[in-house]
C-alpha cells in the first residue's frame, strides 16, 4: 500500500466521523516567531486548543507537511528523514479519549477503510503520572485499551499491563509479556516544549498514549533485531529498530500556570499525530521508510549513478534522496538558501546532497534532475510542485553551483594554510611559520572551515589526509582524526546553543504569546501590505512574515528596489489609517465568498472551506458589520488585532532590502 492510499484512507475516515478535511499550512509559519519550521500539525491550531472557535468547527482532520531540522544529521539509518507528512485529527472541546483510541485502532486494523494492520503487532503506551505536577496516572486509556485488545482476543484476551516508567527501566525490565505499557513524562507527556518543567506560562499539554507496530524479533536474514547496546531487553521505546512509534493521541486537557503548577483548559482537546509514512511503513511491513516512500527518487538515483541501493552505498543514496525531497518541499514554500534562518537550511540541504551525490558520480551529470520524481510522487497531493519545477530546478543548480565555487575555495584555503605553516586558529595571518606543534590542526581548523566558509567537514578531513599521505613526516600534520572531530563537535554544539539562544530572545514575545505591542504590530502588517500594493502595484503579495513584540516583517513580491519616497509615501499611508481610528472587524466565511471579496492570502497556502476574515474600515463600520466594499483592506487571518486602527500608536519603516531574486523585505516597528 502507498502512502497516497493510507492518506486519502484516513482521512475519508475521520470525514466519515464528523471531522472537517482542512489543508496543510506551509512548512514556514505564518504569524509564529517561536520556531523556523512546522514540524507537526498541532502547531497552527494552539489557538483553537487554547478556546478560540476554529470557522470549520470543533472535529478537524489533515496531513500536515513537516520539516525537521533538528533530524539532518540522523538521516542515514532506514526511519530517520528531515521531511514527512503528519496524519493529524482534532477534537476542540468535543470527543476525548473514548472515541479518540478507539477510532485510531480502528482505523489501522480495517483491511478495507483503513491501514488493514495485524493487531497482534500493535502495543501501546500510557502515562504512568507525574508525581512533581501531581498529575496521576492515566487509567481510562488503560482500561480502553485492554477493552480494545481483548476484543480482538489478543493475547488470549487477557492482555497485560506493565509499568515501567523511564527509558532505561524499559531496558532494564523488557516486555515481561505485556501489551500495555506505562512510561514518565519524559516518554508520554507532550507539549511544544516537552517535559512539564520546561513549558513556558500558558503553554498547553497532556498525557499521551502512543502506539507502537512490532517488525518481529528477527530480521529478514534471521538475525535478532534488538541490539544490547539499547538495553539488556528490548520495549516497545527501545531504538534498537524492532518498534516503530506510528502514531500519538494526546490529551490535551492542562495549562501552565504562572506559579509552575497546572490548571485544567476551558476543554479537553484531542490532538493526534500519525507518521503518514510509518503508518505505510507498518502496512508494508517494511522497516525502511527509503523503499517505501522514497522509492521513486531511489530508482533516479540508481539510474543517474549507474550504481544500486544496496550495501554501503545505502547510506549514501538516503541522505540525497531525504535532503532533495525536503529542499524541494522548502522550496516549493517560499523558501531560499540562504545564510540565516530557513534559508541556511535549504543551501545545507542542498550542499550535503551535492557532497553525497558527487559519490554516486551524480554531480554533474543531472543533478537538478532528482526534482523530477519528487514532482511525479506528489502530484496529486501537492501539484504547486509540478507547477514550480523548473524554477525549483534553477534555485538548485545555482546553489549547487555556489556550492562547487566553495569547494574549490575551501581546498585553496586548507592549501595556503599548509603553505603557511600554520592551522591551529584557521588563519594566515601569522607573521611567523615555526613549524612548531602548536601551529598543527585542531578542532579550531575545521570548526572555521564549515562555519566561516561552509566546507564540509568529511572533504576537510580528507584533505588533511592526502597532505599527511604526501608530508608523513611534517610536523604540522601530526594530528588525532578522533580529538579533532570530538573538539570540533564540541565548538559546534556550543555554537548552536549560543545561537539557539539567540533566537530566542530574538523571538521573545512574539506573537504566539499575543502581547499587546504584538498585537498591534499585527494589524499594522495588515495596513503596510495594503499601503505596498497601493505604492507599488496591485502585483504586490505577501511571501512571508515575522512579528514580534519589537518589530513586524513582510516579506513582498517586487522586482526593484524601493526608492526613499516610496518609503516615505507607505508609511505616510499606514499613519493616515491608524488616525482615522478605523473599526477591525473579524468575519466567518466560505473561502470562495472570501476570495470573490478580493481578501488577499498568503502564496502557496492552502486555505479550509471556511475561513476567517479581517477587513479594516471604513470608518462608519461598526465591529459587528463589516462593509466589505468600502474596507481599506481585507486578509485571510487567524487574528488577533486591535479592534481600532488608533490603537497602534506611530509607525515608522526602518529597513528594506533584498532576499531573494523578486522578494523584498521589508521592517517596521511602532513608537
Amino acid at each position: 500500500m502507498e502512502t497516497a492510499e493510507i492518506r486519502k484512507r484516513y482521512l475519508d475516515f475521520f470525514k466519515e466521523r464528523g471531522h472537517a478535511i482542512i489543508p496543510s499550512a506551509p512548512l514556514v509559519p505564518e504569524n509564529d516567531p517561536t520556531t523556523l519550521f512546522t514540524g507537526s500539525g498541532m502547531q497552527p491550531l494552539v489557538p483553537y486548543l487554547l478556546g478560540q472557535s476554529h470557522p470549520e468547527g470543533k472535529r478537524l482532520v489533515n496531513s500536515q507537511k513537516s520539516f525537521r531540522a533538528e533530524d539532518i544529521d540522523d538521516v542515514g539509518d532506514n526511519r530517520h528523514t528531515t521531511f514527512f507528512e503528519m496524519l493529524g485529527n482534532w477534537s476542540f472541546g468535543d470527543y476525548f479519549k473514548q472515541e479518540q483510541l478507539r477510532w485510531f485502532f480502528e482505523f489501522l486494523i480495517d483491511k478495507e477503510k483503513g491501514a488493514g494492520l495485524d493487531p497482534a503487532r500493535l502495543y501501546v503506551t500510557v502515562f504512568a503520572g507525574d508525581p512533581e505536577t501531581g498529575i496521576d496516572r492515566d487509567e481510562e486509556s488503560t482500561d480502553i485499551w485492554k477493552k480494545l485488545f481483548t476484543e480482538k482476543n489478543i493475547d488470549g484476551g487477557n492482555p497485560k499491563y506493565i509499568e515501567l516508567g523511564s527509558e532505561k527501566e524499559g531496558g532494564d525490565k523488557g516486555m515481561q509479556g505485556g501489551r500495555i505499557f506505562s512510561y514518565d513524562v519524559k516518554k508520554n507527556w507532550w507539549s511544544r516544549a516537552g517535559v512539564p518543567s520546561k513549558m513556558p506560562v500558558g503553554e498547553p499539554g497532556g498525557p499521551d498514549s502512543e502506539v507502537f507496530y512490532d517488525f518481529g524479533e528477527f530480521a529478514a536474514d534471521g538475525s535478532p533485531r534488538h541490539d544490547p547496546k539499547f538495553g539488556a531487553h528490548c520495549h516497545p521505546n527501545c531504538d534498537c529498530g524492532r518498534f516503530l512509534e506510528i502514531g500519538n493521541s494526546v490529551f490535551m486537557e492542562y495549562k501552565k500556570r504562572e506559579d509552575g503548577n497546572f490548571e485544567k483548559l476551558a476543554q479537553r482537546n484531542v490532538d493526534f499525530g500519525g507518521g503518514l509514512e510509518r503508518i505505510t511503513m507498518a502496512a508494508n511491513n517494511d522497516p525502511d521508510i527509503f523503499e517505501v516512500n522514497h522509492r521513486e527518487i531511489i530508482d533516479q538515483l540508481e539510474f543517474l549513478s549507474r550504481k544500486k541501493y544496496d550495501g554501503e552505498n545505502k547510506y549514501t543514496f538516503r541522505i540525497v534522496a531525504d535532503h532533495m525531497k525536503a529542499a524541494v518541499f522548502l522550496i516549493t514554500d517560499g523558501v531560499r538558501p540562504s545564510k540565516s534562518e530557513q534559508g541556511y537550511f535549504v543551501r545545507r540541504l542542498i550542499r550535503r546532497a551535492v557532497r553525497y551525490a558527487d559519490k554516486l558520480d551524480i554531480g554533474k551529470k543531472g543533478f537538478s534532475a532528482i526534482v523530477d520524481p519528487i514532482a511525479i510522487m506528489y502530484k496529486g497531493s501537492y501539484p504547486e510542485i509540478e507547477q514550480q519545477k523548473e524554477e525549483i530546478q534553477n534555485i538548485i543548480s545555482g546553489e549547487e553551483e555556489r556550492f562547487r565555487e566553495t569547494l574549490v575555495r575551501g581546498l585553496n584555503i586548507i592549501r595556503n594554510y599548509y603553505a603557511h605553516g600554520f592551522f591551529s586558529h584557521g588563519s594566515i595571518d601569522s607573521t611567523t611559520n615555526t613549524g612548531g606543534t602548536e601551529n598543527r590542526i585542531n578542532g579550531d581548523t575545521l570548526f572555521n572551515l564549515y562555519t566561516t566558509h561552509g566546507f564540509p567537514v568529511e572533504l576537510s578531513l580528507e584533505e588533511f589526509d592526502e597532505l599527511k599521505k604526501k608530508n608523513p613526516d611534517d610536523p604540522l600534520l601530526q594530528y588525532d582524526r578522533e580529538g579533532i572531530i570530538k573538539e570540533f563537535r564540541r565548538k559546534l554544539v556550543s555554537h548552536q546553543e549560543t545561537s539557539r539562544a539567540g533566537i530566542e530572545q530574538k523571538f521573545k514575545g512574539g506573537l504566539a504569546d499575543t502581547s499587546e505591542k504584538t498585537i498591534k504590530l499585527h494589524t499594522a502588517h495588515h495596513l503596510l501590505l495594503k499601503a505596498l500594493q497601493i505604492v507599488l502595484g496591485p502585483q504586490v503579495k505577501q511571501r512571508g512574515s515575522n512579528i514580534t513584540s519589537e518589530r513586524l516583517r513582510l516579506d513582498f513580491s517586487y522586482d526593484g528596489k524601493m526608492t526613499d519616497e516610496q518609503k516615505k509615501e507607505v508609511e505616510h499611508i499606514v499613519n493616515a489609517k491608524i488616525a482615522e481610528n478605523l473599526p477591525v472587524i473579524r468575519s466567518e466565511m466560505p473561502r470562495e465568498e472570501a476570495e470573490k471579496l478580493g481578501a488577499e492570502h498568503e502564496f502557496g497556502q492552502k486555505y479550509p472551506e471556511r475561513v476567517s476574515v479581517y477587513s479594516v474600515g471604513p470608518k462608519s463600520a461598526i465591529l459587528t458589520k463589516p462593509q466589505f466594499d468600502k474596507a481599506f483592506s481585507i486578509e485571510f487571518c487567524g487574528g488577533p488585532h486591535v479592534a481600532h486602527t488608533g490603537e497602534i500608536g506611530n509607525f515608522k519603516l526602518v529597513k528594506e532590502e533584498a532576499v531573494a531574486a523578486g522578494i523584498r523585505r521589508i521592517r517596521g516597528v511602532i513608537e
